[in-house]
This record gives C-alpha cells, structure tokens and sequence, in this order.
C-alpha cells in the first residue's frame, strides 16, 4: 500500500464515522478542503468544524470509497464514490450517492489543499433540492471556475 493510498483510506474513514479530528491531522496547519457544497474550510479547525458540524448536521451513514489513485509527492488523484443518508429537508432519509474526482495538492506527505470535482446537479435534483437552490449553487460553482489560472484563454471565442 502507498503512502497516498493510506490517505485515502484515512481521510474515508474520517468521514465516515464524522472524526473532525482525524481528518483535519490528515491536512497541513494551513491546508484548504474546498467543498464542491460548503465551499472553502481553511486550517484544522476549519476542517474538523466542517466535519463534526456541517456534514454530520446534514447527514449521516456516510460511505466513501476512493478508486484508481494515482500520485506524486506534490499532487494526488482518486476517483471516489460517495453516499449517505441526508437528514435536511429538502432528503431526510433519503440516501444520496455522487460519483467525482478528488484533488489532493500535497505537501510533506499531507494534504495542503483537498478540491471536489464532480457532476452534482443530478444528485441535487434527485433529492429533491429546488431548483432555485441548485441554480443559486451552480452559479457559485461556475463563479469559481472562472477564477482559474489560466481560464481566460479558454473563454475567449477563437478568431
């Protein structure tokens, strides 16, 4: 087993039984994890908060499975399965599942920076989330995909 792929299995099992601490000891003192939901949550506090009191508050019986990881000792790739039982109202009970990418920006073997990449729109709609509310997050989303480092030359229409 690599060292990313024991990340992986920690940062997982973090979540899955809603252990703010462990997860947030997975990420540098300064480390980002940029929720595709909440957005940004900067340093272990942040991280362990996000943890013990978003997601646990939203939901629970998490499951996380990361796939096909692949790494170096600056970036780290997985794609991921992840699922649970919402306990908001617009999915309480329901289970949700999304299917996405994870970004792992490392550094000195633990996370500087954790990004979500994934098609959340369908899920969203699946759990019954308004359309109002998705378009509001999807707006945010594409608000930050235009912050990009190097999106302007992908947003110009060729001559």
């Amino acid at each position: 087993m690599t060292v990313f792929t024991q990340l992986l299995k920690d940062f997982a099992a973090a979540v899955e039984v809603g252990d703010g601490s462990a997860l947030a000891a997975l990420f540098t003192e300064d480390g980002v994890y940029d929720d595709i939901f909440y957005g940004e949550f900067h340093g272990r506090d942040a991280i362990r908060g996000m943890v013990e009191n978003i997601f646990w508050r939203d939901a629970r019986d998490f499951l996380w499975e990361f796939r096909n990881p692949l790494a170096n000792e600056e970036i780290g790739y997985a794609t991921w399965l992840f699922s649970y039982t919402g306990t908001t109202k617009h999915n309480n009970g329901k289970r949700c599942g999304f299917e996405g990418v994870g970004v792992f920006h490392l550094r000195d073997g633990l996370i500087a920076r954790y990004e979500d990449r994934c098609n959340a729109v369908a899920p969203l709609r699946d759990m019954g989330v308004p359309f109002e509310v998705i378009d509001r997050m999807a707006g945010k989303w594409h608000s930050a995909f235009l912050t990009r480092a190097g999106i302007d030359r992908h947003m110009k229409r060729p001559a």
